[in-house]
């Protein structure tokens, strides 16, 4: 199959998922739950073959692996908790990139505070998209975007 005919389906794909958003998260959401939980079970079985060794270890990958499965049945049964997990992690680093910007603006790091200056932008920007990911539906929306610009990358890109 040709770079024109995936760049078409890439297109179609964008398509079809901006018109039912949910199309593009739940098969990540499927397919995270999925892992995350296999992580859990390993994660439980060997805590329980560390715990001769080192208890605490073991205990350590139990909780852990508890967590996990915790997490991987939520993303299977729930979709809205993948899409919110990933935009919580965006503000997070986004809180971060403010904190480091105000930092590099009152330190003048580097010799410059045009540093910490731009880090507070971005910072800023990753706040307000984390907030907008953690709906379903506008993380949804962003995976057609992304899938009809890579499909026209690929359409005008040369063999």
């Amino acid at each position: 199959m040709g770079n024109k005919a995936i760049a078409l389906i890439l297109i179609i794909l964008g398509l079809i998922i901006l018109a039912v958003p949910m199309l593009g998260i739940i098969p990540l959401s499927l397919i995270s739950g999925f892992i995350v939980l296999f992580l859990g079970l390993g994660l439980i079985i060997g805590g329980i073959a560390t715990m001769g060794e080192s208890a605490g270890m073991g205990i350590l990958e139990i909780i852990l692996g508890i967590i996990a499965l915790i997490l991987g049945v939520g993303f299977i049964i729930n979709p809205g908790l993948f899409s919110w997990l990933i935009g919580f992690i965006v503000w997070i680093v986004g809180l971060f990139l403010i904190i480091a910007g105000i930092i590099g603006i009152l330190s003048k790091a580097g010799g410059s505070r045009w540093n910490g200056v731009i880090a507070l932008i971005i910072g800023i920007l990753y706040v307000i998209i984390g907030t907008l990911v953690a709906n379903p539906i506008i993380l949804g929306a962003l995976i057609g975007l992304w899938l009809i610009i890579t499909g026209i990358v690929l359409l005008f890109a040369k063999d």
